[in-house]
């Protein structure tokens, strides 16, 4: 899986650079998930500007992150959703777990 991360203040910003988001890079992505949301991280901004495409395996790795930072006192915000996964997190009625922003700027302002 190719991905970055990057610290901007009190958050951290992991930026997927993969068109799928599907079973085949969910395993590690889970396991990036819990390295990155510990404790003492109150944000956690998922750049998912070049997924094009997810399934409900990519889906359970997002709600991993989001029930770990939500345990911990932080909240997982995602940038950059593209219309079909946007459709997806809201037929599946995922928008109420996370804060969707269309721009880098507004989610880390917030």
């Amino acid at each position: 899986m190719r991905f970055e991360t990057k610290k901007n203040g009190v958050a951290t910003i992991l930026k997927i650079h993969e068109r799928k988001l599907d079973a085949t890079i969910s395993p590690e992505l889970k396991g990036e998930f819990i390295v990155l949301c510990k404790r003492q991280q109150k944000e956690l901004v998922i750049d998912l500007s070049d997924v094009e495409f997810c399934d409900s395996s990519g889906l359970s790795a997002l709600l991993i992150a989001e029930r770990k930072m939500r345990e911990n006192g932080g909240i997982v915000k995602l940038v950059g959703v593209q219309k079909k996964v946007l459709s997806l997190i809201k037929i599946s009625h995922l928008d109420r777990a996370f804060q969707i922003y269309n721009t880098m700027a507004k989610a880390v302002k917030s």
